[in-house]
């Protein structure tokens, strides 16, 4: 198993990965054979990368936090209360509660995993599967933080509905870029954290400061953010642990703005980020949880030699090991390096 761009998919390859739409659904499951319609279809739907099978690296074990059965009800369940939110209906918290509980249950379980690999998603399904992974890493970085079981379930809600506000605008401003909005559009789009404070505050049956994590995504560390321009300690725990997550999930896997970081760009940014718009110490504990080259990643060496990531480094995730195949455009048995080890040697390039 590797990853690949989707302008190096061919017909043959075989899917590693399943590729849902935005309700759970699956669109093409693991072990489907590309068509050249598969691959036009994937085109089409936005996706950029996915994961084949690879003889070479069939040893290679994706571990993931959370299964891709929990992903998919959590995506259902988000489905419908979005869903039920646009008919003027409220939310089932009791639902949403327990898809919740499942993730909670997964990240305590495998907390020690890192997060290795951003999602594949359409254009379709890009909000849903967002605030999907926003709840998981959310969750994961409560953990990290030493949250108690009543207190992550608060903060994974309220992490799955921090956009909810966004389900009431029309699809076409949700992945309009800001600089192209209007005015009114622009002060729209602001308005959403406080119309999902309310929407969630009405609801009854999801807890006060889950719905305050929709109104505080937003705010920075130093003021700067948006609705309240809140400091600090001003913005509740679980608005800075969201904001972390939401910001790095909106780097790797694309925003409104276009651009798709790779993951240890994404990294460099948070650090860059810390103590002016995030929390300095819940980067840091982020940071720890996070592989900054995912497994299955094609990447060029310092040496010039090409490989794939095929595991990480927990106490390093700078540092992952490496299976060469190529050197100088030159097929080669193959080796691995654990940069850990290799002290001079690092990656010099991801290749997708």
């Amino acid at each position: 198993m590797r990853q690949i761009g989707i302008d190096y998919a061919n017909i043959g390859h075989v899917l590693s990965r399943t590729i849902f739409t935005a309700d759970g659904q699956i669109l093409l499951g693991r072990g489907v054979v590309l068509t050249a319609g598969f691959i036009a279809k994937l085109r089409n739907l936005g996706i950029t990368a996915l994961y084949i099978e690879d003889e070479r690296f069939s040893d290679i074990v994706l571990k993931d936090v959370v299964s891709e059965e929990t992903r998919r009800e959590v995506l259902r369940s988000l489905k419908e209360s979005t869903d039920v939110v646009r008919s003027g209906k409220k939310i089932d918290g009791k639902r949403i509660k327990d898809a919740v509980n499942q993730v909670i249950d997964e990240v305590m379980r495998n907390h020690n995993v890192l997060v290795s690999f951003p999602d594949i998603r359409t254009n379709e399904n890009q909000l849903m599967a967002h605030s999907v992974q926003v709840c998981i890493l959310s969750a994961l970085l409560g953990v990290a933080s030493s949250l108690d079981r009543y207190r992550l379930a608060d903060l994974a809600v309220g992490a799955l509905l921090h956009d909810l506000g966004m389900t009431v605008l029309s699809k076409e401003l949700v992945i309009k870029p800001l600089q192209m909005m209007t005015a009114e559009e622009r002060q729209a789009y602001y308005d959403h954290t406080l119309k999902g404070f309310e929407l969630l505050r009405s609801n009854g049956n999801i807890p006060l400061t889950s719905a305050h994590v929709a109104f505080q995504h937003h705010e920075h560390i130093d003021g700067s953010g948006f609705p309240r321009n809140l400091q600090s300690d001003d913005i509740h725990l679980y608005g800075r642990i969201t904001a972390v997550a939401d910001t790095y999930d909106q780097l790797v896997n694309g925003n409104r703005e276009g651009r798709k970081f790779l993951p240890h760009e994404a990294c460099e940014f948070l650090m860059a980020s810390a103590g002016s718009k995030l929390d300095v110490e819940l980067v840091r504990l982020f940071l720890k949880n996070i592989a900054a080259y995912p497994t299955g990643a094609s990447v060029r060496l310092s040496t010039g030699e090409i490989g794939v990531v095929v595991d990480q480094n927990n106490s390093m995730p700078m540092r992952p090991i490496i299976r060469v195949l190529e050197e100088r455009s030159r097929v080669i048995e193959p080796i691995e390096y654990d940069l850990v080890s290799e002290k001079t040697m690092f990656i010099k390039e991801v290749m997708l």
